[in-house]
């Protein structure tokens, strides 16, 4: 695909400064030719503007001087960017229609436009909303509802009952409505507690690759509207998480947890379980979090702390060995003086 800088400066609607060109796609400072468009998003890579070879960047005014080539400035270029690259996307798959090798119950309804791929199981009584996408090996459940817009990539599994919004997406090998884990021991033996809840999912969440919900006890675990979930992450039964929250790579949130919107969890945080965490709240990466947050803290750590607290902790580690040396000679000096102290209390 191929554009001019011009019609890419009025699709985004920001201001072209230098010569209007045809561009072919979008690439790093780094890495791009002189027919890629790039970006400086973040500061500490201002190094980089001199020996770019884009034909135009996307930048912030105070550094577009700095630029060799056209500029596109931008009062949030990594918003830009994503808004230019959207235009370059690659489609997947040119299914269309309802494949004769999937299999839909009699029951099932589709909607408008949608294409089903070979192989794909649409179980009793579920309801498959307009220009839904389901790709080969889709499990869809008995009784299952799907919005309009949605696209489930291969192998994504929706147990019976769950509940998708509009514009949602599953990647590949997501599991939704898996039975939470639900077990108590009583009189030597190990009692299984049935998991008769459901998943609903809002509006526009996206689900990554070999992640997994599962379905509640009672009621629903629900995800919020715009919410975006990373790869690897567990979400327990009868979670609650809020709206525009971003759960990032092999996050696990115990059971019955609510998590409040906008929240952040940074890759591999652990939540334990029946907790509040407020909204705004930001958990760095490896945390464990024990207990409530409050809203509007951001930290990390195991046990999770106050972002102000961490940082003093961690620049305290490395010295904890010479301080535990120098605390063993102060104690042992400490013990000759109360040693001396009480020996000269008996000279006459």
């Amino acid at each position: 695909m191929a554009m001019t800088l011009a019609a890419l400066a009025e699709r985004l609607g920001l201001p072209l400064a230098g010569s209007d060109r045809e561009f072919t796609g979008l690439n790093t400072l780094e890495a791009a030719s002189e027919t890629e468009v790039s970006f400086l998003a973040n500061p500490r890579y201002t190094h980089l503007l001199a020996g770019t070879r884009a034909c135009a960047v996307i930048l912030a005014r105070e550094f577009a001087a700095q630029a060799p080539s056209a500029t596109l400035v931008s009062a949030n270029p990594y918003l830009d960017f994503a808004r230019a690259a959207a235009l370059f996307v690659r489609k997947q798959g040119e299914q269309t229609g309802l494949s004769p090798l999937a299999c839909v119950h009699p029951t099932a309804r589709l909607g408008e436009d949608c294409a089903v791929y070979p192989y794909v199981f649409i179980g009793p009584r579920a309801r498959i909303g307009n220009r839904c996408t389901l790709f080969p090996g889709v499990y869809v459940g008995d009784d299952c509802v799907i919005g309009d817009d949605c696209v489930l990539y291969p192998h994504a599994v929706l147990m019976a009952g769950v509940e998708m919004g509009d514009r949602c997406i599953l990647h590949s090998g997501s599991v939704l409505g898996t039975e939470g884990f639900g077990f108590t021991r009583a009189a030597g033996a190990v009692q299984k507690i049935p998991q008769i809840g459901a998943v609903v999912l809002g509006d526009g969440v996206d689900v990554g690759a070999n992640t997994c919900i599962d379905r509640a006890t009672l009621g629903a675990t629900r995800v919020g509207r715009d919410t975006k979930i990373d790869n690897l992450v567990q979400l327990g039964h009868n979670v609650e998480v809020g709206e525009q929250c971003f759960l990032i790579s092999q996050v696990g949130v115990a059971g019955s947890t609510r998590v409040g919107d906008r929240v952040t969890m940074a890759g591999q945080v652990g939540v334990a379980g029946h907790l509040r965490i407020g909204d705004d709240v930001t958990i760095g990466p490896q945390a464990g979090v024990p207990k409530d947050i409050p809203d509007g803290v951001s930290g990390s750590g195991t046990p999770f702390m106050e972002r102000r607290t961490f940082m003093r902790n961690l620049v305290l580690q490395p010295k904890l060995a010479d301080m535990h040396r120098r605390l063993q000679q102060l104690e042992k000096e400490l013990s000759r003086l109360r040693e001396s102290l009480g020996a000269g209390k008996d000279t006459p």
